[in-house]
């Protein structure tokens, strides 16, 4: 046997190996520990900023959450909340505020991991969006894919964010989720 063949067939046992020993759990819990770790914490001290302090601040959506989600109808309306129209700003500000607490902490628990994934992949649009054109991000900080620069504050940083959301949206949150722990105790469904 020659010497690249010896390399192919270590490569593969090695490798197949791994495979092996990592199929179903590992790739799910290290995607919802990336984005644990990563973007957890990021998350909740924005959703923290848009709520008021304590236990009954909690139900209380500041004044500066409509000026973080909507910042050009608050410009419209000179700042005074109150003259917002009810819908959308009251209804999407709202939304947006709770959905940055409760979709980043199912993909950590991993439950309901693909549709919070979905979900947290068009909040990230949503709020990229938010930033490019409600917030007027420059051009430097949006940056651009596919330049030399890795370190764009938008358009790199977002695309790897999307990363750990997009393999749990596809492949869910493994066998070490909530998602797999309730599907082993539910009763399995009768096909009459």
């Amino acid at each position: 046997m020659n010497f690249v063949m010896k390399i192919k067939q270590l490569h593969d046992g090695i490798f197949g190996l791994a495979e092996k020993l990592t199929e179903g759990w590992f790739l799910g819990l290290f995607a919802r520990f990336v984005f644990f770790a990563v973007l957890y914490f990021y998350f909740l001290n924005s959703f923290g900023t848009k709520v008021g302090e304590g236990f009954a601040g909690f139900v209380q959506i500041q004044d500066g959450a409509f000026y973080q989600i909507a910042p050009k109808a608050m410009d419209a309306v000179s700042g005074d909340v109150g003259a917002l129209p009810f819908f959308p700003w009251k209804i999407i500000v709202p939304l947006g505020t709770y959905m940055e607490l409760i979709l980043p902490t199912l993909v950590v628990i991993g439950l309901f991991t693909r549709a919070a994934s979905v979900g947290m992949i068009g909040f990230v649009i949503v709020q990229t969006l938010t930033d490019i054109f409600g917030h007027m991000a420059d051009a430097q900080t949006i940056g651009a894919l596919f330049d030399r620069f890795p370190d764009s504050l938008i358009s790199d940083q977002r695309l790897l964010w999307s990363v750990p959301l997009v393999y749990l949206a596809l492949k869910g949150g493994g066998a070490i989720s909530l998602d797999a722990i309730l599907s082993r105790l539910a009763p399995k469904a009768q096909i009459a």
